[in-house]
């Protein structure tokens, strides 16, 4: 018996970009029941689960450059959902989830939910768990000192 070694078919970017594109459409029109884009609420996400946290910490761990991180919580703090507040010395930040951000990630977590649900309804369970398996590995070997720049 001959195995067939199955080969990549067009650009690897391209397909993980459109997949991403179609991802964040359908999260974006959910989320937006609730007045947020899904980059907004990954943002109120994070900060609720990692307490007051300092702006360049919170970009390491989303994977996100400073400058991108900045754009995108300045909507943030202008409807006063976050906070940024001086650190434990002069020169650092802490970025904080208002009371009222709270209460906008609690009423943005049901359309959260019901988006995740309906893609794992469209896409199937085992499929999504198995997506998920597959970006950690490739997040990991990406992320590998010997890759990065």
């Amino acid at each position: 018996m001959n195995a067939t070694i199955a080969t990549p078919k067009g650009c690897t970017n391209f397909k993980t970009r459109q997949l991403a594109r179609l991802l964040s459409r359908h999260y974006d029109q959910e989320l937006a029941k609730a007045g947020l884009k899904t980059t907004q609420y990954s943002l109120l996400s994070h900060v609720l689960h990692q307490g007051p946290v300092a702006p360049g910490e919170l970009a390491r761990r989303m994977g996100l450059d400073a400058s991108t991180l900045t754009r995108n919580l300045q909507p943030l703090l202008a409807a006063g959902w976050l906070v940024q507040a001086a650190g434990a010395d002069a020169r650092s930040r802490l970025i904080s989830l208002t009371a009222s951000g709270r209460d906008k990630h609690a009423q943005a977590l049901g359309h959260w939910k019901a988006a995740q649900k309906s893609v794992n309804a469209t896409l199937g369970v085992e499929r999504v768990a198995a997506l998920h398996a597959l970006l950690d590995d490739c997040t990991d070997l990406l992320s590998a000192p010997s890759l990065s720049p």
